[in-house]
């Protein structure tokens, strides 16, 4: 307890008695009298042999419940096993390397490091580190190229995470480092640690090649990484159809149907070979296993092919469809819950350009606006 706050009453012992009353203020000042802790209370770490000087092998953390004046900062020391001075230890309890290490001089080093407090007198504990030496690399990492699609409303992309690169290492102990070509970062980003894309703000239409590579420190690999970016149009919103999917999740649909659904798809609506299909959305269906895919077909001409004409084709294919994946419902207009014949439903559907849906498997992401659907009865 760090202190207490008592109410003292003096009464005197007249007739009636009078009284007053004070607030006494006690702090318990800290006295020094525990021990740094190392959280583990030893450590075990690795190096690979030919690392450069100052490679960092290790963090050490040390906690202490004493106040903060008694406590950190702490100061390290290397007590035993470095009389080669083949290890540094920095204030902040990094131990990296100050030689090149080699696997056939020694394999194992054990030191003894003390943690010292700040208090008065000084409070000191004791870590064992077991660092082995291991051999380098000696297989090149491995990734799987990445082809991303970004649907975004019309110069309105907001930015952000929109794909992981998933690359894997033979060797245990590598760590893997992901870069990015330095003239593509005024576009696009990429954590050097887990490999995820970032977009920023205000993407084009079209298609960029992003020169990524990934690195174990000594081999260095190419991944081949295609971001397709697609500007929807305010006419595609009044020209859309739903296809709502059975039992799929929406990263399910882009790793394993969409390509294949898209191939099958085009074959069933369009009328000519150069009208286009765009894919504008998919999302979940709330308190369900169900997903819509929110879609329109641009003509050659330039024009977009009316709902109806779209479901017409569908239902005819649908079929050829389920043949891919398991189809719920084809819906232009969703009024099931109301009291409303077809014809008397009004739709309006809605893009939030702001909202970003990021479905990211390892070979395809998919990056979408969350869209909303209302529907009012006209009768």
């Amino acid at each position: 307890i760090s202190g207490y706050s008592l109410v003292v009453q003096a009464r005197d012992s007249g007739t009636p008695p009078l009284s007053s009353s004070v607030t006494v203020n006690v702090d318990i000042s800290d006295v020094n009298d525990n021990s740094p802790v190392f959280t583990p209370a030893n450590y075990t770490a690795v190096i690979q042999e030919n690392k450069p000087v100052g490679t960092s092998i290790l963090q050490l953390v040390v906690t202490d419940k004493d106040s903060f004046h008694n406590g950190p900062p702490f100061t390290f020391t290397i007590l035993t096993g470095n009389e080669e001075e083949e290890f540094t230890l920095d204030p902040h309890g990094v131990l990296r390397s100050a030689v090149i290490f080699k696997h056939m001089v020694s394999t194992e080093y054990v030191l003894c490091v003390q943690a010292k407090d700040s208090g008065k007198p000084q409070q000191v504990s004791h870590t064992y580190v077991q660092v082995r030496v291991i051999e380098e690399s000696i297989h090149k990492p491995t990734a799987i190229p990445l082809e991303i699609f970004i649907v975004t409303m019309e110069d309105d992309f907001p930015g952000g995470v929109i794909g992981k690169i998933h690359a894997t290492d033979q060797d245990v102990y590598d760590v893997l480092t992901y870069t990015l070509k330095s003239e593509q970062k005024s576009l696009f980003k990429v954590n050097s640690h887990d490999g995820k894309i970032i977009a920023l703000g205000g993407l084009d239409n079209g298609k960029y090649v992003l020169n990524v590579s990934v690195s174990d420190g000594r081999f260095q690999v190419p991944i081949d990484v295609v971001v397709h970016v697609e500007q929807l149009l305010q006419e595609m919103l009044q020209n859309t159809v739903t296809i709502r999917f059975e039992n799929v999740s929406p990263e399910d649909f882009v790793g394993l149907h969409m390509h294949g659904f898209r191939r099958t798809l085009r074959n069933a609506v369009l009328s000519q070979k150069q009208d286009s299909l765009h894919i504008i959305s998919i999302q979940p269906v709330a308190g369900s296993s169900q997903l819509d895919m929110l879609f329109a077909v641009q003509m050659h001409s330039g024009g977009f092919y009316k709902p109806a004409y779209l479901i017409q084709k569908l239902t005819n294919a649908r079929r050829h469809l389920e043949n891919v994946i398991r189809i719920s419902a084809i819906l232009e207009k969703n009024c099931s819950g109301l009291d409303c014949q077809e014809q008397h439903c009004e739709q309006s559907l809605s893009i939030d350009s702001h909202s970003l849906m990021t479905y990211s498997t390892a070979r395809i992401s998919f990056v979408c606006p969350r869209f909303y659907r209302n529907v009012r009865c006209m009768c």
